[in-house]
């Protein structure tokens, strides 16, 4: 009888954040050098791996939905649910009948012992945990969980995990109590994954965390922008990319000190939530919108027409006409190149769910679509400021738009371009490659033609 993963298929779906994608590409690595093939999720398997996600109950619900598809697809297969959802709903996640494993946050790197001692097991009588044994109190723990990335995912770029777990609470927020307290990767150990990956022809890095901006704290102080400074001085880097970052790690010092790094890209995803000062207190967020837009000031001196990117909720409980409007004209002013609009969902367990006046989703939808009309006029007037520019393109796929096929890049600023697939030749555009370009005009609303 099978008593290991060695020969067997396996297919994963991967829900939510970048710092999932990492260790999705992992826990897959750790699988195929013992023997596991994997396949596309949408083919027949012997176990489906579901990475969850649990930021907003839509994304509980894709979760649910991906395991029950799952068991649907072969009944005798192991259908295994990991990570947030897990962590927020174990309760849920033992009495679903399409779930026969769980495995919570900072055990994804055992992925292939646990599956091998159910496997061993799985016609005795058996909890979901293993008895416990697959998930800790993520909530206490210290420890960050090892992990490195030893091929690279894509032909690209590779996603790079340098911290867990966050400490702000924001009252809206479950995050917290899935990921448990901020816990650093050590930085020698960032490096030399990065250094391996280089090896292996990687041109690309984004370095990402489920709060970034705390990397270093629990050893004593911040040190994000130390670490990239020494990324910076990697050969065969050409491009560091960042993931969210806290409004307040942009200051006059640390502005500069990013501006001098050569291979930084100027595409910086600063987290708003809010344009009111008002809300962003009832969120507990740890500023107000004069110190965001003095960060967005800081980044404007130093870089020349950077990517600035943001998230904004709406309907936050108790969010007047007033507070919107003046969420509104604040995003107005501030001009982001492309803004994550996100209607609030309440979570369960925290401060936000129990906030008096919660909106109607009617209400909700109507101030979403007032923002997403802004982004999309405010994303194409950024995009237009690069026609006739020579840029920078990381080239990636090829795709096919309006019956043509071209292949897709993107440029430091996070710009995406396309070129026509017989010209690829004249501006050596192949995956992987990175050429200099000028955009002509508009493909599409959102991509620049070459």
């Amino acid at each position: 009888m099978q008593n290991n993963v060695n020969g067997l298929k396996v297919a994963m779906h991967n829900l939510g954040c970048k710092v999932n994608s990492y260790e999705m590409d992992v826990m897959s690595q750790k699988l195929q050098e013992q023997g596991a093939i994997i396949v596309p999720f949408e083919e027949k398997a012997d176990i489906y791996i579901i990475n969850t996600c649990t930021v907003t109950n839509i994304a509980d619900r894709k979760s649910r939905q991906m395991l029950h598809r799952s068991k649907k697809e072969n009944p005798d297969s192991i259908v295994v649910a990991v990570g947030c959802y897990v962590e927020t709903g174990l309760d849920g996640v033992k009495k679903d009948e399409c779930i026969d494993l769980a495995i919570g946050n900072n055990k994804k790197s055992e992925i292939v012992d646990i599956l091998n001692e159910f496997i061993e097991a799985r016609n005795e009588v058996i909890d979901k945990t293993l008895f416990g044994s697959t998930i800790i109190d993520i909530n206490k723990t210290n420890e960050y969980e090892s992990m490195t990335l030893k091929e690279l995912p894509e032909h690209t770029r590779a996603y790079i995990k340098i911290q867990d777990g966050c400490n702000q609470f924001c009252s809206y927020c479950v995050i917290p109590y899935a990921r448990g307290r901020v816990r650093s990767r050590n930085m020698d150990e960032i490096l030399s994954e990065i250094e391996g990956l280089v090896k292996k022809g990687c041109k690309e890095v984004v370095l990402t965390g489920i709060h970034t901006s705390s990397y270093g704290i629990d050893f004593g102080k911040a040190q994000l922008i130390d670490l990239i400074e020494k990324i910076n001085e990697i050969p065969g880097i050409e491009r560091i990319r960042l993931s969210s970052l806290e409004p307040r790690i942009i200051t006059e010092e640390n502005a500069k000190r990013l501006a001098a790094l050569d291979k930084l890209c100027p595409h910086f995803h600063l987290s708003l939530q809010s344009g009111c000062d008002s809300v962003l207190k009832r969120m507990n967020r740890h500023y107000t919108a004069d110190e965001f837009r003095e960060g967005v000031r800081l980044l404007r001196e130093a870089f020349d027409k950077p990517a600035i990117t943001t998230d904004v909720i709406v309907g936050f409980p108790g969010e007047t006409e007033e507070e919107f409007e003046d969420c509104r004209k604040f995003v107005e002013e501030i001009q982001f190149y492309e803004m994550h609009v996100f209607k609030y969902s309440p979570r369960k367990g925290t401060v936000a769910a129990g906030m008096p006046d919660q909106l109607t989703d009617k209400e909700k939808s109507k101030r979403s679509e007032v923002l997403l009309n802004m982004t999309r006029e405010h994303s194409k007037e950024y995009r237009g400021k690069f026609i006739g520019t020579e840029l920078t393109v990381l080239w990636e796929d090829e795709e096919e738009i309006g019956g043509q096929t071209y292949i897709i890049g993107h440029t430091d600023r996070y710009v995406r371009v396309a070129l026509h697939v017989d010209d690829k030749e004249n501006y050596k555009a192949s995956t992987g490659a990175i050429s200099t370009v000028v955009p002509t005009a508009f493909l599409t609303p959102d991509t620049l033609l070459i």
